[in-house]
């Protein structure tokens, strides 16, 4: 069951059959629109670089970050597939963070993602623009938020996995942001945690 989420909505999730997540995949996806006009035959289509980040807390504080500058967690928990500069031409994700929550240290209690435009482009010039939650043992979609057409937005915090009564439990958070990085969008997730 896959949630659609609108801007700012929250929703917890949890898997129906009342399994624990072992492991989550947070999936970004995107094309830069073409542009219009006489220029846009001149120029052709605009790079755009968006950015899968995932910042790990220990009692309210970032402790770690994967991101493209630094692709796997310090324990090796958390791990970024890769950096994709362009965005893709399909409908598959372009970039993607994997975590092991068996392995993620017992200090951590949550992990946020985020997704920021790293050129500055806002996610109106993108198009099929998407995030996505996965429960990467099953392949099952748990949440996807469609970034395209999202305003003079650079930046969206995500979703968030924390524990929760021995286990981990997901939250979709769909908050738009601005930022280039995700050190730029540290206070803007801070009344998440």
């Amino acid at each position: 069951m896959s949630v659609n989420l609108n801007k700012g909505q929250q929703i917890s999730l949890s898997k129906s059959d009342g399994t624990v997540l072992r492991s989550v995949r947070m999936g970004l996806g995107w094309q830069a629109a073409p542009r219009k006009g006489f220029l846009a035959k001149l120029t052709g289509t605009r790079e755009i670089d968006l950015d899968a980040s995932a910042v790990l807390f220990a009692a309210g504080k970032p402790t770690d970050v994967v991101f493209f500058q630094h692709l796997i967690s310090d324990d090796g928990s958390v791990r970024h597939t890769g950096d994709n500069l362009t965005g893709g031409v399909g409908t598959g994700d372009d970039e993607a963070i994997l975590v092991d929550l068996a392995r993620v240290p017992g200090h951590i209690d949550q992990i946020v993602f985020t997704v920021n435009s790293f050129t500055g482009q806002t996610f109106a010039e993108v198009q099929n623009a998407f995030c996505r939650l996965v429960d990467e043992t099953t392949g099952v979609e748990l949440a996807r938020y469609t970034l395209t057409g999202g305003g003079d937005h650079t930046a969206q915090i995500m979703a968030k996995v924390h524990r929760s009564g021995g286990g981990w439990q997901m939250k979709a958070i769909g908050e738009p942001a601005t930022g280039r990085t995700f050190q730029d969008l540290l206070p803007a997730i801070s009344p998440h945690l």
